[in-house]
């Protein structure tokens, strides 16, 4: 079980991490909302958990729970930029479906 980020991301982390001046890294996770059920959530690790499993990534460490692993194992983390907008974009190979505002997943 794994979860993946680009250099491209990780680039990004490590830079927003420099920016907030401390941080060990980032925990992807998800929570249930949205017209399909689930999105993605983002947050700085300051320490890690106990439960958590870290996948390091070109020099960044992601943090992810048990039980929301189950639902990313396999996502590949982007970070693009498409004009004016930027974000982290995930390929995760469980989603069935998406909401067309692109928010929520399904698995």
């Amino acid at each position: 079980m794994a979860i993946t980020v680009t250099e491209t991301a990780a680039q990004h982390i490590k830079s927003q991490l420099q920016q907030r001046g401390k941080g060990e890294g980032i925990r992807v996770g998800v929570k249930t909302t949205g017209c399909s059920g689930l999105a993605y959530v983002l947050e700085f690790v300051d320490q890690q958990k106990p439960e958590d499993q870290i996948f390091l990534n070109y020099g960044v460490q992601v943090f992810v729970d048990p039980k929301s692993l189950l639902y990313i194992d396999g996502t590949q983390m982007d970070f693009t930029k498409e004009g004016v907008n930027e974000g982290f974009k995930f390929t995760n190979p469980n989603v069935k479906g998406e909401c067309g505002c692109g928010e929520s997943f399904t698995i």
